[in-house]
């Protein structure tokens, strides 16, 4: 076969499993993120279930898809809303990326519910999976870093004490949006409208002077 047919072929193939993975989500939207099943999937795109699972050997191979796919769209949605923001200022980027993040999880909840929640029982992702999650990890490690360079936090702010507090704090407060008031809009939402209070307490507890005597 010739190198345009192999690339026709390696194209289609991509296609198909985009519109695997896009029929997946659109059933959890309506069924449940753990109710998933191949021959759900397969009947809503009209196939066989034998024939999907040439793209996909089971229903937690589509699940970690899924997670990888939900990371990376959330990776690019924060560092889109850093590129676009016109501030150097530490607290300023902390409101614009949470911000961010709250509007992205509200928008694509399937998604949040694979990446920020154990929903699935015995999912795992795969280190494939999971490297777009470590990679965004290292870019709050590096923003709180900065926040330490800077003079407004302590260093104890960019270890793995702080980035666990910083991620309990903010995803915390979007799991009671989605849980409470899953359809209010990011403007209306009594939780989320709480973000910048978390993150003053964050500061405040991490401040540089918190604990010296004056």
């Amino acid at each position: 076969m010739s190198s345009a047919g192999l690339d026709r072929r390696t194209r289609r193939r991509q296609e198909t499993i985009e519109e695997i993975l896009t029929a997946a989500i659109e059933l959890m939207e309506a069924e449940g993120v753990a109710s998933l099943s191949l021959s759900a999937v397969a009947r809503q795109l009209g196939m066989q279930p034998p024939s999907l699972y040439q793209y996909f050997p089971s229903k937690m191979a589509i699940y970690d898809a899924l997670f990888q796919r939900g990371a990376e769209f959330f990776r690019e949605a924060r560092l889109e809303a850093n590129a676009a923001a016109n501030t150097d200022d530490i607290r300023e980027l902390d409101i614009i990326a949470v911000t961010a993040f709250s509007r992205w999880c509200m928008e694509n909840p399937v998604y949040s519910q694979l990446l920020f929640w154990r929903t699935v029982p015995g999912f795992e992702p795969s280190p494939e999976a999971f490297a777009p999650a470590q990679e965004t990890l290292e870019d709050l490690r590096q923003h709180l870093q900065a926040g330490v360079d800077q003079g407004h936090l302590r260093p104890e702010a960019a270890t793995e004490e702080g980035l666990a507090l910083y991620t309990s704090i903010t995803s915390g407060l979007v799991s009671q949006q989605l849980a409470n008031e899953p359809h209010a809009s990011f403007e209306d939402g009594r939780f989320v409208r709480l973000l910048p209070t978390a993150l003053d307490m964050f500061y405040q507890y991490y401040a540089p002077t918190r604990g010296k005597k004056t």
